[in-house]
């Protein structure tokens, strides 16, 4: 799948229902099969960023990285570098947020 049909939608989804942190990856801007989805995609990151803001949802949470297929051990290097910066902020709170300002209206 094409990183430019990530909606922002899906990711805000992921973290509302229990994922601590989302991964986007691409191929590298220039080299997109669907010839310019990359560029889709890195035009949406910074929309994303500002949609965590008023969800009060941490930036390193979600990531974006441009990775190619032939790149195992770059995806393995960002996957581990991820996880751990998602360990550091330990788990995502949104939910409990958004389930205790449901609770006061």
């Amino acid at each position: 799948m094409c990183s430019a049909r990530i909606d922002p939608t899906f990711i805000l989804k992921a973290l509302l229902e229990g994922a601590d942190g989302v991964l986007i990856c691409g191929c590298h801007p220039g080299d997109c099969h669907y010839v310019e989805g990359n560029y889709k995609a890195m035009r949406r990151y910074p929309l994303l960023k500002k949609l965590l803001d008023d969800y009060g949802i941490e930036h390193e949470r979600v990531q974006l990285e441009w990775v190619s297929a032939s790149e195992g051990h770059r995806f393995a290097e960002v996957v581990d570098r991820m996880t751990e910066q998602v360990k550091e902020l330990g788990p995502c709170r949104v939910r409990t947020a958004l389930d205790f300002d449901m609770a006061e209206r």
